[in-house]
């Protein structure tokens, strides 16, 4: 993905569509479900010009143009353009969210601040069911994520839908192909976004289903081979699925050449160190194990701040990392990060910053290493799981669900301390080990204890009780950039707080997180 050499060579260039970024979370997504529908995608700055989208033609046929959402306004004399010239090419345009706004405010239209602001699941009234919102119901269920509102529309423009807050929530040209909604159909919270995006992409760019990805393997490889040449390298080796695949990958171009380093900073779910080092049996490579318990907690103590503890930690992890390779004679680091990491962390020019990864934003700028590979950097979670399943892992691996770099670290609210680890980690052991039993496992990723920053009354053996709260998380998901809380049966989470109230002394309270993502984070910090 990402990769201009992408191409279905039996059919000649794929047909395709550009995307111009103008920073929004999902733009990267925006590409992947064209992308689902065989039709190539190639994401673009937003302040491209005509000749750069004529050269793309290099590597498809470029048959539409979608222009992304952004966290700007489009009232602010800083917010992002869009040459005009774009809308003279003659392809087919669709905006969505901010790229609406764009297109009715380039033509004329009047884009205001609204009343109220329209976040999460919304119901859209069409007014109109033709060319984007072809076999479209009356109302649909769609993901609003906006301030602003297109009030009215200039000369030569349709409505085709609109909310009880916003009177243009989706339009269109009358005579050439234009259109923009409000929503974001690209989320999966938009019941119908998919064949929405569908009747743009193959309704009216017409582009055909002819784009089939090269093997990635055998891409990723020739990278790490390309940039390791005949040097060594360090891999950072967790234990999860990411690092897991990232390993295999490596093991594979560079043989004899890579060491493993596994850090235990501490911040691990019980007994996570011991699974790690079983795991890695599967791997024909060295394997250090760093205890770095003490140098991490000293560095983060005293600190509250989320952004501060998931700096400090990324920074820290350089550095033992830099410590190994001067101990192998290793130049380069690869890691396992992946897309949402990179996107979370606003390493886009345009993108706000959601919260710092630790192998993203807390690499310090001052590193020992030649270069930090990431083979993985433009895949999401599931596709690194499909990665992972044709490169032979285990299952155990590939369906292992997601844990954080930090660890424990940022699932405790406040200041980290060795008290609040262990009673973290006991009250985590507790929600893996029932959820492991019960049937949501299959269809849940991820799930996790969080120990809140507040504490509450209660009642132990007829004494009053002053713990903590402990917070519950359940998601399910597909790859991680959006989330529905899950929907547990009330047993489950019964049988989860009665055994955390009742084995850890500390804790008098737990309650269950039911907020999607978005608006919230799947992760507290």
């Amino acid at each position: 993905m990402g990769d201009k050499g992408i191409r279905d060579l039996t059919h000649g260039k794929p047909d395709g569509v550009a995307i111009l970024d103008f920073g929004g979370q999902y733009c990267h997504l925006i590409a992947r479900r064209i992308r689902e529908m065989k039709v190539y995608s190639e994401i673009m700055p937003c302040d491209v010009s005509p000749n750069e989208i004529s050269s793309l033609e290099e590597i498809m046929n470029v048959k539409g143009i979608i222009l992304s959402g952004s966290p700007s306004s489009i009232n602010l004399q800083s917010s992002l353009r869009v040459s005009e010239e774009v809308f003279e090419i003659g392809l087919p345009i669709l905006g969505l969210c901010y790229g609406h706004q764009l297109i009715a405010h380039v033509f004329g239209g009047v884009v205001k601040r609204g009343e109220k602001r329209e976040y999460g699941a919304t119901e859209v009234l069409v007014d109109s069911a033709v060319g984007l919102l072809k076999d479209m119901d009356p109302v649909e269920k769609v993901w609003m994520s906006h301030g602003d509102i297109v009030l009215s529309l200039p000369r030569d423009f349709q409505v085709l839908a609109h909310t009880e807050n916003a009177p243009v929530a989706a339009f269109r040209h009358q005579s050439i192909p234009i259109y923009g909604i409000q929503w974001h159909p690209e989320v999966a919270h938009t019941e119908k976004g998919a064949e929405m995006l569908r009747n743009f992409v193959i309704g009216i760019c017409g582009c055909q289903p002819n784009w089939v990805p090269e093997d990635i393997i055998e891409r990723a490889v020739e990278e790490i081979k390309s940039v390791v040449g005949d040097s060594r390298a360090i891999i950072a080796y967790s234990g999860g699925v990411d690092s897991s695949v990232a390993t295999a990958l490596a093991a594979k171009a560079l043989g004899e050449r890579l060491v493993a380093v596994h850090v235990d900073h501490g911040f691990m779910r019980k007994d996570e160190s011991k699974r790690v080092l079983a795991a890695f049996r599967d791997f024909e490579i060295n394997l250090n194990v760093v205890d770095a318990r003490e140098r991490f907690l000293q560095r983060i103590h005293g600190l509250t701040d989320p952004e501060d503890k998931r700096k400090i930690i990324g920074e820290e992890f350089i550095r033992v990392f830099e410590s190994e390779a001067r101990n192998s004679g290793a130049d380069y680091l690869i890691q396992g990060t992946i897309y949402p990491d990179r996107i979370e962390s606003g390493f886009r020019e345009h993108s706000d910053r959601i919260k710092t990864h630790h192998n993203v934003g807390g690499i310090p700028f001052n590193i020992d290493f030649k270069a930090v590979v990431e083979p993985l950097r433009d895949l999401y979670k599931d596709e690194v799981r499909a990665l992972g399943l044709q490169l032979g892992l285990p299952q155990s691996i590939v369906r292992k669900q997601p844990f954080p770099g930090p660890g424990l670290a940022v699932r405790i609210i406040g200041e980290v301390t060795s008290e609040k680890l262990e009673i973290l980690r006991h009250a985590d052991s507790i929600v893996c080990e029932e959820i492991g039993k019960s049937d949501i496992r299959n269809s849940a990723w991820q799930w996790f204890a969080v120990l809140t920053g507040s504490r509450s009354t209660g009642v132990k053996g007829d004494e009053r009780a002053y713990g903590y709260t402990v917070a519950i998380r359940i998601v399910e998901s597909l790859d991680g950039m959006t989330a529905n809380f899950c929907r547990a049966p009330w047993e489950d989470l019964e049988r989860i707080s009665t055994r955390i109230t009742n084995e850890v002394p500390e804790v008098s309270r737990v309650v269950y997180d039911v907020t999607h993502k978005p608006p919230a984070t799947i992760e507290w910090e």
